[in-house]
């Protein structure tokens, strides 16, 4: 009797899951900020310390804040570069479309670079030199510790700094 009652249960709430339209939530009120839908996930420039094309949204938390957690996504361009750096804190990158190419040094070399197709997972710790390139439009998501920083091998690489 009760597997009879579970089930029913079960079934009820899979129907009424099924009949939301699309693009609205089954999220109690006052959680709008803490669940997101592609649709609902709001865009602006990244920050000059990238290259301009891109364009990051926060998730969660403040990347520049001086403690706590942070989650962004960063949408790029096909062909988008991120010239070789390091963070002073862990960085855990997924891979949500495209894919994101990532070579390890001090030098840009595109040949040496492995690729990274929807779904992977990488994290870097700190002081681990690296650089990125958008193969085809690439989102990724990065969360880690706040701030995220990017300090970049090549001062003269930093785009933040350039007039």
């Amino acid at each position: 009797m009760k597997r009879t009652l579970c089930l029913i249960a079960l079934l009820f709430a899979a129907m009424l899951w099924l009949k939301q339209p699309r693009g609205t939530s089954v999220i109690a009120a006052g959680a709008e900020k803490n669940a997101f839908t592609p649709d609902a996930i709001q865009w602006a420039a990244a920050p000059p310390d990238l290259q301009p094309g891109a364009q990051l949204a926060v998730l969660e938390g403040d990347p520049s804040a001086t403690s706590g957690d942070f989650t962004v996504r960063l949408k790029m361009p096909d062909g988008y570069k991120v010239a070789p750096h390091w963070h002073p804190k862990r960085e855990n990158v997924t891979v949500i479309s495209g894919t994101f190419k990532v070579g390890m040094g001090d030098h840009f070399e595109e040949a040496s670079m492995a690729s990274f197709p929807t779904g992977s997972f990488a994290y870097l710790d700190p002081a681990m030199h690296h650089y990125a390139m958008a193969s085809g439009d690439v989102v990724v998501q990065i969360h880690g510790m706040s701030p995220l920083q990017i300090n970049y091998v090549n001062p003269d690489d930093d785009p933040s700094k350039k007039k």
